[in-house]
């Protein structure tokens, strides 16, 4: 895989994801997954483009309970995660401009308190 995605794993999600700050997207995928790797490109461009917001990828099938944790019961499942807080999801695939959408409303979402 490039590495312009962070791979996300049990050994580094809590400290790359729940305790980060800023908007953090999270793709569940599996390399027998074809629209999964038909979309891998498009995150790849997000992780590259758009400085705002950090892409990380869990392999399903390597990391079984994060999928479980989460309810991703159909891939690829997209979350979105602001400061740690799930915030988001987007099950199946979506579109480049759909995507940043999202990733620009959980930005701009006001601090809760």
């Amino acid at each position: 895989m490039n590495s312009l995605t962070l791979t996300l794993d049990e050994s580094n999600f809590e400290q790359e994801v729940l305790r980060s700050q800023g908007v953090t997207l999270v793709d569940f995928w599996a390399d027998w997954c074809g629209p999964c790797q038909a979309f891998a490109p498009t995150l790849e461009a997000i992780a590259r483009d758009l400085s705002g917001a950090r892409v990380g990828k869990i392999d399903v099938d390597a990391q079984p309970a994060l999928a479980a944790r989460y309810e991703v019961l159909s891939i690829p499942t997209l979350l979105f995660f602001r400061d740690g807080e799930l915030v988001d999801r987007v099950v199946g695939v979506a579109s480049r401009s759909a995507i940043e959408r999202k990733l620009e409303a959980v930005g701009d979402a006001p601090e809760a308190g």
